[in-house]
Order: structure tokens, then C-alpha cells, then sequence
């Protein structure tokens, strides 16, 4: 018999209204209550992202652990529900550290366009608790085309298009942890990667017409991610120094939770 709203509803009065929201949709999808800790692990990182003025810019966004279950991680923190590729499974999912992806057939199709946010004016990140092992995606829409907007490794470097159809490197990187880049300008971008902001002169180009892939990218049939993800986003321009700090805050406190 199914558990009644009321009983899944948070209760606790200091919970802010989106992060409220979205825990009660875990809740629904787990069949149960997060545990305390937990729920004020992603409280407190939805209410800082507000603090540090990112929040808004965030468009579509899972956070792939903390969860009791999978469908429970497949819940959107913002934006649209992923369509599940592949499809991932249960046994793909950990708790504390994400989900893992094949290396040959399954990625999550973000459900958003990535047109719908400015030319110059985009951002894309993933939180990898085990990282890509050899030439692999992350995340992108788009692959070979004007206006790329992706992310890839290839151990140990970082390459990133942003608005582009040109591949910015950056060597000796470590390529787990939080990896992102963001577009605010014509003529240059930033990539992050081992908690570093790196600059890139390169002139944008309207957006790729196609959604958001993630463990691949929009356009490409090979070089599946094989990494553990706990958290995307994509959407519009923002810090990433402040989005790094947010997230990693976030997985170290889920993982003491559970």
C-alpha cells in the first residue's frame, strides 16, 4: 500500500521552499524520508547557491546521490526529468558516490536545449567522484559542430568546448571532482577543473540546436563516460569557483550522512 503524501511531505519548518520541493519529490520516488543529515546536507546547498547568487543560472540539474534509490537520484533538482539511456539500473547507483557509467551504452539525455540560454551566456558541470579512464565524455550538446558546448578527458587533461567548434586543452589536470566550464563574454571562457579556473580566448558561436547529454554528448555515438557522476548542471553563465565549492561541500556532507 502506498505511503501516504503526508507522511513523505518534509516537516521541518527551516527547510527553504525549493530545496522543500524537491525532497519531497525524492521522498515520492524513494517511497520514504530522507534521513535528517542528508536533508540538511541538500538544504544547506540550495541555500547557499542562493547566498552566492548562482542558483538562478542553474537550469537543469541532478544530484546523482543522497538518494535511497535510483528513480529517487533521477529526480531534477531544477529543469526537466533526464531520460534514462541505456538504460542505467539500480545496480549502477551508490548513495554516497553516484552513478556509474558503462563506458559503451548508457547516458542521461538532460532534456534541455542548450540553445535555450545565450550565446554568451552558459555553463556546464558535472561532480565526478571517479573519473573517466582514458578518452571519454562527461557532458555536451554537440560534437564536431559550431556552438559546441561539451566536456571530455582524456587522462590527464581536460578538453572543453564552450560556444565553439574548437577543443581548448588543458594538460595535467585532474579530471575528477567538480569539472565545468562557463561563457559570459564573446571572446573568452572558463574551464575548471582540480578546483582551478582556466581562461580561454576563444570567440563564441551561436548555440548547438540539440539537448544536453550526460556520460555523453549530443552528436556523438563513441567515447561513452565509464565515470561515477554525483551531480550535473547546465544552464545559464555563473561562477564556478562558488559552484566547485558548493558541490564538493555537498558530496562530503552526504557521505558523512549515510
Amino acid at each position: 500500500m502506498p505511503m501516504s503524501p503526508r507522511l513523505l511531505r518534509p516537516i521541518a519548518s527551516n527547510l527553504d521552499k525549493d530545496a522543500a520541493t524537491y525532497l519531497n519529490a525524492v521522498a515520492v520516488a524513494d517511497g520514504q524520508q530522507l534521513e535528517p543529515a542528508v536533508k540538511k546536507a541538500i538544504n544547506d546547498f540550495v541555500k547557499g547557491c542562493k547566498q552566492d547568487g548562482i542558483w538562478d543560472a542553474i537550469k537543469a540539474s541532478c544530484i546523482l546521490a543522497g538518494a535511497r534509490t535510483l528513480a529517487g537520484a533521477l529526480v531534477p533538482l531544477k529543469g526537466a526529468a533526464p531520460t534514462n539511456n541505456g538504460p542505467f539500473v539500480a545496480g549502477d547507483y551508490n548513495r554516497e558516490t553516484g552513478l556509474v557509467g558503462n563506458g559503451t551504452t548508457k547516458y542521461l539525455d538532460s532534456n534541455r536545449n542548450t540553445n535555450l540560454d545565450g550565446q554568451d551566456d552558459c555553463h556546464l558541470a558535472v561532480y565526478a567522484s571517479t573519473a573517466n579512464t582514458g578518452l571519454r565524455w562527461y557532458a555536451g550538446a554537440g560534437f564536431t559542430n559550431a556552438g559546441t558546448l561539451h566536456i571530455l578527458a582524456d587522462t590527464p587533461a581536460l578538453i572543453v568546448r564552450c560556444r565553439n567548434s574548437t577543443d581548448d586543452i588543458q594538460s595535467s589536470v585532474a579530471v575528477a571532482g567538480l569539472l565545468g566550464t562557463s561563457r559570459n563574454n564573446s571572446s573568452d571562457f572558463i574551464m575548471r577543473g582540480n578546483q582551478t579556473n582556466f581562461t580561454k580566448t576563444r570567440a563564441s558561436q551561436a548555440a548547438f540546436n540539440g539537448n544536453v547529454f550526460v556520460y555523453l554528448t549530443n552528436g556523438s555515438a563513441s567515447f561513452f563516460s565509464n565515470a561515477r557522476l554525483a551531480f550535473y548542471s547546465t544552464g545559464g553563465a555563473l561562477n564556478l569557483a562558488l559552484l566547485d565549492a558548493r558541490v564538493s561541500a555537498l558530496y562530503t556532507a552526504i557521505g558523512a550522512a549515510i
